[in-house]
């Protein structure tokens, strides 16, 4: 058997983490977090405060930001036996297409089921009078195709009676101040559907991002509904055998054009968070050039991928061996990242959703 290349071995993005670096709570501030700039021209490392991100962002960039809203998406039932169930959404509410029977909304999706006795399929779980589900298949690692059963708005059971989906590394429920710090600033309310938040975004506030409209820093905004697979590990040990999940996106016509006119231009495109650049490099690959783009995803970058659309990335730091840390390495090589990692960890950055930021150039 030949040898798989280190940069496709899984095992190759691998690092310690000490447990007392993953971030649990936010920073005090949403601006307040700390900032790796990684220069790939220069070769250099330097950590700074995330409010100098505005004096380490080449000239006159466009910022490309995922604008999706994170719902309330996990919820908690009850079976006939009066067993509790808890339940997370995985499918996007834009892709759940209902039928009318007798008064109800009926649609197929998917999600995760968690009971202490798994329910049977054909089982009934109630979460309201007008909100419920039956269990139709049972899928691997705890997923369930289910029949949903609602009357008025759906999104409207989930906020009036869900819990925002903290991602499974954060040891807490989720509180009040979730509501807010776990959305982006600019999250659209007409773009709610996403089970994690797009966390590059989080450490954003209006009034840094007038500063850097006054600096000369365009903006644009792309949606892509994260999913729950965001979090699923890669488990080949080949990664190129990896078949990554895929997810819906939106790239609109003003922001194509913003990106076009900036290439023309020779202005740098930075993404904001890998689910952006996720975004536009799944719409180059999807129409073979920059335009409007509607529907889904499945690229999986890895080294060797050859970027077509993002120059550079502020992205947060990302769990071992994860298609997200993948993604950068192959933007700025495995060896370079894994050196930023063991930086980041020896200066105690503190890591993943609530946690610091990267910036690489």
């Amino acid at each position: 058997m030949m040898d798989i290349p280190a940069d496709f071995l899984l095992e190759s993005y691998n690092f310690d983490l000490p447990e007392d670096q993953i971030a649990q709570e936010p920073a005090q501030k949403r601006d307040g977090s700390r900032l790796l700039v990684v220069n790939r021209s220069q070769e250099s490392m330097e950590p700074t405060d995330f409010k100098k991100l505005i004096d380490h962002l080449p000239k006159n960039a466009l910022l490309v930001a995922n604008n999706s809203r994170v719902i309330p998406a996990r919820i908690f039932g009850m079976k006939p036996t009066g067993g509790k169930v808890e339940f997370l959404l995985l499918t996007p509410l834009p892709l759940i297409e209902p039928t009318v029977e007798d008064g109800w909304n009926i649609a197929r999706a998917e999600g995760l089921l968690r009971a202490s006795k798994t329910p049977k399929e054909g089982t009934v779980i109630t979460f309201t009078d007008t909100f419920r589900l039956i269990a139709r298949e049972a899928g691997h690692f705890g997923r369930w195709q289910v029949e949903l059963q609602w009357k008025d708005d759906l999104t409207e059971h989930f906020k009036d009676n869900g819990h925002l989906p903290l991602p499974p590394y954060i040891k807490r429920p989720d509180s009040d101040s979730d509501k807010e710090r776990y959305q982006t600033t600019y999250s659209d309310a007409s773009k709610t559907g996403s089970v994690a938040a797009p966390t590059a975004g989080l450490h954003f506030t209006p009034q840094y991002r007038e500063q850097l409209k006054e600096r000369g820093f365009e903006w644009a905004e792309v949606t892509l509904y994260v999913g729950y697979g965001t979090f699923s590990p890669v488990r080949c040990k080949d990664i190129r055998q990896h078949q990554m999940h895929a997810e819906y996106i939106e790239v609109p016509d003003k922001t194509a054009r913003a990106i076009q006119k900036a290439k023309s231009e020779g202005r740098p495109v930075i993404a904001i968070g890998t689910t952006s650049a996720r975004t536009l490099e799944g719409m180059y690959r999807e129409c073979g050039n920059i335009s409007e783009f509607k529907g889904e995803t499945d690229i999986f970058i890895s080294p060797g991928y050859e970027f077509n659309v993002i120059d550079g990335i502020l992205t947060n730091f990302h769990l071992p061996e994860s298609s997200l840390i993948i993604m950068i390495s192959a933007l700025a090589g495995r060896e370079t990242i894994l050196s930023a990692y063991e930086f980041a960890l020896a200066h105690k950055f503190r890591f993943f959703s609530y946690g610091d930021a990267m910036l690489i150039i």
